[in-house]
């Protein structure tokens, strides 16, 4: 048992290291040759746990080691990689190539507005301060140009998952993705739907005064706006309100800098991390951001498109609070296991930082801002990061209800399916053409299926953590009793005793939703 353990880790780290590289190299350069090295990666890795003989050396293992112990953590580990690809070779690499080509569309599509191609940070602008309805209107038509694209190419992806799941004995690929990343689909869908319900009337009320703002700027009636007036194209930010603009202060500041400050107060030093990222945009790098961990060893980076304003510098305090995450795990761990407890609760460490730029404390402390600014500000600011839970709450209900029904049944009118869930979740008005994909332009349907679902379990994790710092360390965010809560009680336990169980050590109780129903609802 021991030896093959020790194998299994040193070869799932000599592909996964492979794999990284490819990842890192496709997402910066564009370039088909690393297309072609990741899809290559990947389908090397698939092909290695679809090995029947090796599965059945797993399934002893997990029988027959101690409950509880680190090799069984392992043996579930490996179990759940291998079970997912038990499939015939040429499915896998169909599904592999496929994802590849589409991913690699994403990276390198740029829309087209008034005849000429357009980023998707000029998009983000437009949406974010233009004031002409016609150009706002056509900012976000090309937006979703790419879904035009990609959508064949999608619902091709998803019936070859789907079939994969039912030859291993599940409903679709949906039902196979919760049982195999831990996750109780009844459980996770009854907490969803119950925290709909609990928001229903507060995000009623919010979109209310979104929707009067957003009219009174555009000179129109609130009946007249549609899903171009908001300041995304999908709806998943808060407009500032009116008055308050947090980006004008961060116009004249060193991004990178004011995130290696915000570590550095706890104890966590990014130099290297910033060192080895890529964090400005240019052609044929993928616009959006990520955080990759190249080799569990250290070598972490991120992928960001810096511009002064606060959407970057959230996405930045984001990004590394992935990056720490990684970085400060515990070396004597193996491979299997130097990781995160899920992939949720690194979201959760994500969110937590990415909040702070909602904060008094961060803003005074690293942004400079003065006790009178601050007093005059920060009844908006705290109502505005209320509104972006509430409103990022109801886009990701969205989001998994709707793809739970993608995978259902992906020959259904999905497209007015679309509507009816923005509608009905995010009382949003659809545009007058319905028969479009509008839901294919979000990256995730293609890269990051059944994925969603995590930032919001992301959010109530988020909220624990806070609750449990100021209720047990400090009140105060940002020094280093807080830095070593998360680095020896978050990062170190890695995935020895999955997410349950390092929630629960964490923060003395298992995943409360209440904590997050208290901060933002109640």
């Amino acid at each position: 048992m021991e030896d093959f353990l020790r194998q299994e880790n040193e070869k799932i780290a000599s592909i996964f290291r492979e794999w990284m590289q490819a990842s890192w190299m496709v997402n910066t350069t564009g370039e088909k040759e690393w297309q072609e090295k990741e899809a290559r990666a990947e389908a090397e890795y698939r092909h290695y746990c679809s090995n029947p003989e090796r599965f059945k050396q797993i399934q002893h293992g997990l029988q027959t080691a101690e409950p509880n112990s680190l090799e069984h953590r392992q043996y579930q580990r490996l179990y759940q990689d291998a079970l997912a690809n038990q499939l015939p070779k040429d499915m896998l690499e169909k599904m592999v190539q496929l994802s590849s080509e589409l991913s690699n569309i994403f990276n390198t599509f740029r829309g087209e507005m008034d005849g000429r191609k357009i980023s998707e940070n000029e998009i983000r602008d437009i949406l974010v301060n233009s004031v002409d309805q016609k150009k706002r209107k056509k900012a976000w038509e090309a937006s979703k140009q790419i879904a035009q694209k990609v959508t064949p190419g999608l619902l091709q992806l998803i019936q070859l998952r789907n079939e994969a799941a039912r030859k291993l004995g599940y409903e679709d690929h949906h039902q196979m993705a919760f049982e195999l990343n831990e996750l109780d689909r009844d459980e996770i869908y009854g907490i969803f739907q119950r925290l709909k319900e609990l928001t229903d009337e507060p995000f009623r009320k919010i979109k209310s005064e979104i929707d009067q703002e957003l009219a009174e700027r555009y000179g129109i009636k609130v009946s007249e706006l549609r899903p171009w007036h908001y300041l995304d194209p999908f709806f998943q930010e808060a407009p500032p309100i009116p008055g308050t603009d947090i980006s004008a202060y961060f116009q004249n500041k060193n991004i990178e800098q004011l995130t290696a400050d915000t570590f550095r107060a706890l104890g966590m030093d990014i130099t290297d991390l910033l060192a080895n990222s890529d964090l400005y945009e240019r052609e044929r790098k993928n616009q959006h951001a990520f955080c990759i961990d190249m080799d569990r060893e250290g070598d972490v980076r991120v992928l960001c498109n810096i511009r002064n304003n606060q959407y970057w510098m959230e996405t930045m305090l984001h990004e590394f609070g992935h990056a720490v995450y990684d970085k400060y795990n515990d070396p004597s761990l193996p491979f299997i296991l130097r990781t995160h407890a899920h992939i949720f609760t690194t979201e959760a460490v994500a969110m937590f930082f990415g909040r702070m730029v909602k904060n008094r404390e961060w803003l005074h402390t690293f942004l400079g801002l003065d006790d009178q600014t601050l007093d005059r500000i920060m009844p908006n600011v705290e109502k505005m990061l209320q509104r972006q839970m509430l409103i990022t709450a109801r886009w990701v209900i969205t989001f998994v209800f709707f793809e739970r029904e993608l995978y259902r049944n992906p020959d259904q009118d999905l497209n007015r399916l679309w509507w009816k869930f923005v509608s009905e979740i995010q009382y949003v008005h659809p545009p007058e053409k319905t028969d479009y994909p509008h839901w294919a332009a979000k990256i995730h349907f293609t890269i990051a299926p059944v994925y969603y679902q995590n930032y919001l379990l992301g959010e109530l994790t988020a909220s624990q953590f806070d609750q449990y710092i100021r209720n047990h360390i400090s009140p105060s965010i940002f020094n280093q009793e807080v830095g070593k809560f998360f680095i020896e009680k978050v990062f170190k336990p890695g995935d020895r005793y999955g997410w349950e169980g390092m929630i629960e050590r964490a923060t003395g109780e298992p995943l409360n939703p209440e904590h997050f129903v208290k901060q933002f609802v109640k």
